[in-house]
């Protein structure tokens, strides 16, 4: 481990919190993240993996901010886990690189005129983090392998890591208002009627496996396109924090994206086997003891149309504020070539008009939330066609598609209308219809929650799920990377 002062690269690992940020120079800090470190234990334990506390998991620690060779991998207990606050290295001399501050040097405390702005974006990206974690605290009890199980504690660690994060900015930067708003972020509870988590999409249930694939895949990817727009902030300590956490989160869609690939591999293999060549044969794939491929498309509409809401409005006055006052820009905002003000520029944004969906060109400030939407669609795209290469090799005459931006949304311009998945408006009595053959039903939920039996025998796999390529950290198929009964 790397000790003394960290250089900004190494993680300090001398005090209660790792960090690269130099906390044993910053007494206030130090103390107020000190003072709030038993409540995030006491909450992890009420609210993180239930069952497995005591349990030796193999995870990876982070030890350096550098890309190459930043982790080290050994077996913890997840409440002895070292969460700590991580930066990226500063890049001396950045500038402001969008916005009406464009050209001048990125701040280094919050700027008084946008404090409030700041807290908020904070604030709603840190609640984000303990939301995933207490969505999915009882998975472990029906993992598909050890691998899996592992994954999922890496997933939950990093989330809690990235909530030590934002509470370290609000620590640092809003003093009394940052401190009671850490407190709150430990107080909400995802799903609570009284106190839920401040996004929709995180205070629904991940009842399954294939629900966590799915979150992973999509909910995790949203996570990733805002981390990018924050990673471009003027405010250089949040952009540090976000550039990052973005090192982690890529793990986190690996395992959503490899996660439903082997779903699906295993369902393909197993039609071929049993000689079922109609992926519509729902009760004979069934039966075979695998997730039929309709089912899957299913899952697929809903957590993608969940995670469209997140995005918010298509015409939003927030996120041209945002965006004008340099606090947060758009997904690679640096590998653009326009003037990165947009004072007068335009983008096409979909709207209802007339009770058809129109496209319509609109100031492109205050269409952000939509170039960010339509960023993200891209990108879930590209998974899509590796999961429909499986299907294509095993011969079978099935296609994933992503729904329409309009079907299934609850925020936005379409959250008052109904639309099939082509993007089709239906009226509310076709609505039923649809909602019947397009969205997960009690009868699949029923058909999946059967299937979640857990499998703990180091090196086998659940009968619904093919094993990985390859093991983590290039450890053997027959490694145990979760001792359960340690």
């Amino acid at each position: 481990m790397p000790d003394g002062m960290p250089d900004g690269m190494n993680v300090d690992y001398d005090g209660l919190i790792p960090n690269n940020v130099g906390l044993g120079a910053d007494g206030r800090v130090r103390k107020a993240l000190e003072t709030w470190h038993p409540g995030y234990i006491s909450w992890w334990r009420d609210m993180g993996p239930d069952g497995f506390q005591e349990s030796l998991v193999y995870l990876r620690t982070a030890i350096s901010v550098d890309p190459k060779g930043w982790a080290k991998f050994d077996f913890v207990r997840m409440p002895d886990y070292r969460w700590g606050v991580l930066l990226a290295p500063a890049v001396e001399g950045r500038t402001i690189p969008f916005g009406r501050h464009k050209g001048e040097p990125a701040w280094q405390e919050v700027p008084g005129e946008y404090r409030a702005m700041l807290r908020r974006l904070i604030v709603i990206q840190g609640d984000t983090e303990p939301a995933s974690v207490e969505q999915q605290r009882h998975l472990g009890k029906t993992a598909p392998s050890l691998y899996d199980m592992r994954n999922l504690f890496q997933v939950n660690v990093e989330e809690g890591r990235h909530l030590w994060a934002m509470v370290y900015l609000l620590q640092k930067h809003f003093g009394r208002e940052g401190r009671e708003e850490a407190d709150d972020l430990l107080r909400r509870r995802s799903g609570d009627a009284d106190t839920p988590r401040m996004l929709g999409a995180f205070n629904e249930a991940t009842p399954d496996w294939l629900s966590f694939f799915m979150f992973t895949y999509f909910t995790d990817r949203d996570g990733k396109m805002q981390l990018e727009a924050l990673a471009q902030s003027g405010f250089d300590p949040l952009s540090r924090t976000c550039r990052f956490m973005l090192t982690e989160e890529a793990h986190h869609m690996f395992v959503g994206d490899s996660g439903v690939s082997r779903v699906i591999e295993r369902t393909c293999r197993a039609m071929a086997e049993a000689g079922i060549a109609d992926p519509h044969a729902t009760e004979a794939v069934r039966r075979l003891g695998v997730i039929d491929l309709p089912t899957i498309q299913r899952k697929m509409n809903l957590h993608f149309s969940l995670t469209l809401d997140l995005f918010g409005n298509e015409i939003s006055t927030n996120a041209a504020n945002a965006f004008h006052a340099g606090i947060k820009g758009r997904y690679r905002e640096d590998k653009l070539s326009d003037d990165h003000k947009l004072e007068n520029d335009t983008y096409p944004v979909l709207r209802l008009k007339d009770g058809a969906i129109v496209e319509e060109q609109v100031p492109a400030l205050s269409a952000l939330n939509m170039r960010l939407r339509d960023d993200f669609v891209q990108d879930c795209a590209s998974g899509v066609t590796r999961w429909n290469r499986v299907i294509q090799k095993s011969g079978i005459a099935f296609e994933l598609r992503l729904p329409h931006v309009a079907f299934n949304r609850h925020i936005g311009e379409f959250a008052k209308l109904h639309t099939d998945i082509s993007g089709r408006v239906v009226s509310d009595t076709e609505w039923e219809s649809v909602k019947r053959e397009t969205l997960p039903n009690e009868q699949d939920a029923a058909f999946i929650n059967g299937l979640m039996q857990p499998e703990v025998r180091p090196g086998r796999f659940a009968s619904w799920i093919a094993p990985p390529k390859a093991g983590i950290d290039n450890k053997p198929g027959e490694f145990e990377y979760v001792r359960i009964h340690a």
